[in-house]
């Protein structure tokens, strides 16, 4: 598989890592994603999506907390992602993100997945 950093962004909350890994653009947020710093998730996520990546696996277990407006740019992401004819994939959730995505009922229209290597062995779009 090929491994190459696709880019990241950071600020004193939010660090975003993106890289290549195979047909998967897999995107790792570390740290708080709120109101503040959703840019820097919605950023790199529509620039996945420009080049050409259909499949985006969003690898949560770095992520310490999410509010709704980070949950919009996921949600976002997974429109922009299924009209392209892919998707987006959840791996790894910290619980306190997982309980926001249990409330809002979003864990119902992602693929979620226990870890970033069952996301990544997964092939569906």
């Amino acid at each position: 598989m090929d491994r190459g950093t696709v880019g990241s962004a950071q600020s004193g909350r939010l660090l975003v890592e993106v890289r290549e890994e195979g047909p998967s653009a897999v995107v790792t947020p570390a740290g708080e994603l709120d109101h503040h710093t959703a840019d820097l998730l919605r950023e790199p996520l529509e620039e996945c999506l420009v080049k050409g990546f259909k499949r985006l696996v969003i690898d949560c277990s770095r992520l310490e907390f999410c509010d709704s407006t980070g949950l919009n740019v996921l949600l976002g992401a997974r429109l922009k992602a299924e009209a392209a004819g892919g998707g987006v994939h959840l791996a790894g959730m910290q619980p306190v993100v997982a309980r926001v995505f249990e409330i809002t009922g979003a864990d119902a229209v992602f693929t979620v997945h226990a870890s970033l290597e069952a996301a990544l062995a997964d092939d569906s779009a």
